[in-house]
């Protein structure tokens, strides 16, 4: 995959994916936000990758959008940009992997958004996190959804109505990221929380991502009609008759992601 905003590489069976604008604060053009939704787009078709991690290179994750391709642009222009931004966003929920946020430094606006959307993440214990839009009179309508999601509404609207950051270790203790390490301990706990998913099936990673985000907003009998129906099929595949067999053989599961 050759990109001019992204690298990429793999680490056994987990896909690394860097955001390379550091000149820019890693902010989310629109050519960066479409290189990324085909990196994702090919991580997602390959079996064997089981885990992805979204790192960024130099001292801020990322700034949000590129603020300077929203000057002067008619209203198509504009949607278009945002069109993209959500397809992003879908698309990293979407993908069967786990997209694990590796996060240093700053992350604002759609950045902040972007760390709110992925599955899990991991900061250091320099990180900052807000959506000041509205210092600029351009409310973070589109980060409020992910960020709503993932702190609730009023922890959100402070962040969201006054603009202001909060740290690394209040982002913990509101469910914006799951842990928080020493700067210089961020990439190797985000490759042991690969490696670790990385060693589940496939499959079942897949069918469990899609389950948790297709639940997460019904009612509680909705949610239990519909998990009830995935876990009944998870429990046809052969991944999970091995899981279970192995596990009462006391032996090791040996994965086909089938």
């Amino acid at each position: 995959m050759g990109y001019e905003s992204l690298c990429f590489e793999t680490d056994g069976s987990v896909a690394v994916v860097t955001l390379n604008r550091p000149a820019r604060r890693n902010a989310l053009s629109l050519a960066l936000m479409r290189e990324l939704l085909d990196c994702l787009g090919r991580i997602g078709e390959d079996r064997q990758l089981r885990a992805v991690i979204l790192a960024a290179a130099g001292k801020v994750y990322s700034s949000g959008h590129d603020l300077s391709e929203l000057v002067g642009r008619d209203i198509n222009d504009t949607r278009q940009i945002f069109d993209v931004c959500a397809e992003l966003m879908t698309k990293i929920q979407s993908i069967p992997q786990p997209v694990i946020a590796e996060v240093q430094g700053l992350a604002t606006a759609a950045g902040c958004q972007l760390v709110a959307t992925c599955d899990l993440a991991v900061a250091t214990e320099d990180a900052w996190f807000a959506t000041p839009g509205v210092r600029i009179g351009l409310f973070c309508t589109t980060p409020m959804v992910a960020l709503t999601r993932a702190v609730g509404r009023k922890r959100a609207l402070r962040m969201l109505l006054t603009g202001d950051p909060i740290d690394a270790r209040t982002a913990a203790e509101w469910g914006l990221v799951n842990s928080v390490v020493p700067p210089g301990a961020l990439r190797e706990e985000t490759r042991k929380l690969a490696a670790r998913i990385a060693e589940a099936s496939p499959v079942t990673l897949a069918i469990g991502k899609q389950a948790f985000y297709s639940q997460i907003d019904l009612d509680q009998p909705k949610a239990y009609a519909y998990a009830k129906e995935i876990m009944s099929m998870n429990s046809m595949t052969v991944d999970a008759q091995e899981g279970i067999s192995a596990f009462l053989g006391k032996r090791a599961a040996v994965w086909t992601g089938r």
